[in-house]
């Protein structure tokens, strides 16, 4: 697969706003644990290649359990998530693939038992800005692995 251009070089200005969103993300109340399983979700469903090898890194350098991260393409049937993370995983999936009817009440109030307003709030900005990652990396076939020293990402071992 060849990179078609270089956002980054193209929208210098738009890109360092789209940093900015992610640094601010991180800079939430939601733990880093549950948006790593949000990142690599969300990447899984677009099918976004190059956000998926860098979140997955990125989650085992963090200290994600390997079985875990196989079993996220099926976290439902699985008994590895704990409650907080099923909401935040089903929250995922409802904003990355929109409904036409939009977010289902009974949706929105189990995950508001598992996570305060705030909480609830930086989780949705989380899942904007990956979405909006995903997008931009598929538009312009970023090539999985390709920054992964600029980023630290060699230290997963997982080449």
């Amino acid at each position: 697969m060849t990179q078609r251009l270089n956002y980054q070089e193209q929208s210098p200005e738009l890109f360092k706003k789209l940093v900015e969103v992610n640094h601010a993300v991180k800079a939430g109340v939601v733990e880093q644990s549950v948006r790593d399983l949000v990142a690599i979700r969300a990447s899984q469903m677009n099918g976004c290649g190059f956000c998926l090898d860098m979140h997955i890194k990125e989650a085992t350098i963090h200290g994600e359990r390997p079985l875990r991260l196989y079993h996220l393409a099926a976290w439902r049937e699985s008994t590895l998530f704990s409650p907080r993370e099923r909401a935040a995983l089903a929250w995922t999936e409802v904003l990355t693939k929109l409904p036409e009817q939009g977010v289902p009440d009974e949706l929105y109030e189990r995950v508001r038992t598992q996570y305060s307003e705030k909480e609830l709030s930086d989780l949705t900005f989380e899942i904007m800005a990956i979405n909006a990652w995903n997008r931009v990396n598929i538009a312009f076939k970023m090539v999985p692995g390709s920054y992964d020293k600029a980023f630290g990402l060699d230290k997963a071992h997982l080449e």
